[in-house]
């Protein structure tokens, strides 16, 4: 691995990790778009769009990692039966309510944060610098997701913490 001036045994555990992260965000994205198809009620409009804008910026994501891993001189795993194995993230009824659509996918969010740490550490091991920048964005991006998500689901009479602006 010349090229990337990085040891190959060193970046086998980073796309290990990779394809962990590549099979989370399949069923995630695939989960987006069972809600984007099946959102009802009062806030269809709203989330109907909100869900198509977190599908489309997943399958950006989606097609990143997987050349981060082809990168890394990799073959990303392509198949959907695999992904649906290994994955922590699971398929979901399209009979749920606009509530419970976002706290899944709030939690979602948890496994996809979580397995994103995952890869930090391993590229960090093998100083990869290049997924370690491609998964601090990714982390960036998704945490303000989940603050507008969380936000939507509060009542309008809950505040955030005021330790700071009474002090």
């Amino acid at each position: 691995m010349n090229y990337l001036n990085i040891q190959t045994e060193k970046v086998l555990p980073v796309a290990k990790e990779l394809n962990q992260l590549l099979a989370e965000y399949h069923i995630y994205y695939q989960k987006l778009r069972n809600f984007h198809w099946n959102i009802v009620g009062k806030n269809f409009f709203e989330l109907h769009e909100k869900f198509e804008e977190m599908y489309s910026d997943a399958r950006v994501k989606i097609d990143e990692i997987a050349e981060r891993i082809l990168t890394l001189q990799y073959h990303p795993i392509s198949r959907y039966s695999k992904y649906l194995k290994i994955a922590n993230i699971s398929e979901e009824s399209p009979f749920q309510t606009d509530s419970d659509m976002i706290y899944i996918l709030l939690d979602d969010h948890k496994t996809l944060l979580k397995q994103m740490a995952n890869v930090i550490k391993k590229a960090e091991e093998a100083e990869d610098e290049g997924t370690i920048d491609l998964m601090g964005g990714y982390i960036a991006s998704l945490e303000k997701t989940s603050w507008m998500l969380n936000a939507w689901s509060k009542s309008t009479v809950e505040q955030l913490n005021e330790d700071i602006v009474l002090s």
